[in-house]
């Protein structure tokens, strides 16, 4: 269990700035020891972040797949599924979400949650139904004619679906599921809330230290932005990859 953090100090803080700042970006002065150490300090969010929203991606996109395949059959209750599921996960705030997951499900089921495992557990599932869309969206558009010409060779709708239809899907949906990582290293600075050590969270947890919430929140813009921009040139090179490959 967290211990909570008094947002006391942190409100002084900010008032302090509706006057005469005294600037202090001597605390993320990499030239000073303190700096130096808060730095430290504040970076070792990354490996959280980064973590929690990769394993929160492996989780998210099979249960999307999964989610979405019902939605493309012709039986009634199974799209009725896949329209429940979906209309129903997005219609709760990832926050709302995220504080039953890690305060809620412990009690529903029994069972002890750490920080790390219900803030996985909750953008995954928050993430799955954007993934069931995507997927749904990807499948849809593979051309009519190779459903057709799959159901001429008398292949079954899984082995249509496993080695003529999804692989051209996935080559096509592959750069908006980057984006929807992009998205998740964005939504992981909302596990803070739950005390888990990730960026935010270890900025907020120097602001209240150091009652300098300009300059440490605003090393904290630069920490995602470095993190977002250097994923965000990776799925724009994959996009072009993949316009590449689509004009062979």
């Amino acid at each position: 269990m967290f211990r909570p953090i008094s947002l006391l100090p942190l409100l002084l803080a900010l008032s302090a700035c509706g006057g005469t700042y005294s600037w202090g970006w001597y605390v993320v002065l990499p030239t000073t020891p303190q700096g130096l150490d808060n730095i430290r300090f504040l970076a070792s969010g990354f490996g959280w972040t980064i973590s929690l929203s990769v394993l929160a991606m492996a989780i998210s996109v099979p249960l999307g797949l999964l989610v979405a395949l019902p939605g493309l059959s012709h039986r009634r209750g199974l799209r009725a599924f896949n329209h429940a599921y979906v209309e129903l996960v997005r219609a709760v705030p990832l926050l709302v979400l995220l504080l039953w997951v890690y305060y809620g499900l412990p009690v529903v089921l029994g069972i002890s949650l750490g920080a790390f495992t219900a803030a996985v557990l909750a953008l995954a599932i928050s993430d799955s139904a954007f993934e069931a869309e995507i997927f749904r969206a990807g499948i849809q558009s593979v051309d009519r004619g190779q459903h057709e010409a799959a159901d001429a060779l008398g292949l079954s709708w899984w082995v249509k679906m496993r080695f003529v239809v999804l692989p051209q899907a996935l080559r096509r949906i592959l750069p908006p599921l980057g984006n929807q990582f992009v998205y998740m290293l964005k939504m992981s600075a909302l596990a803070s809330v739950i005390g888990l050590p990730e960026l935010t969270r270890r900025a907020t947890e120097l602001v209240v230290n150091l009652y300098r919430p300009l300059e440490i929140y605003t090393f904290l813009v630069l920490e995602y932005l470095v993190l977002i921009l250097a994923v965000s040139r990776g799925v724009r090179r994959l996009e072009r990859h993949m316009a590449r490959g689509e004009r062979r």
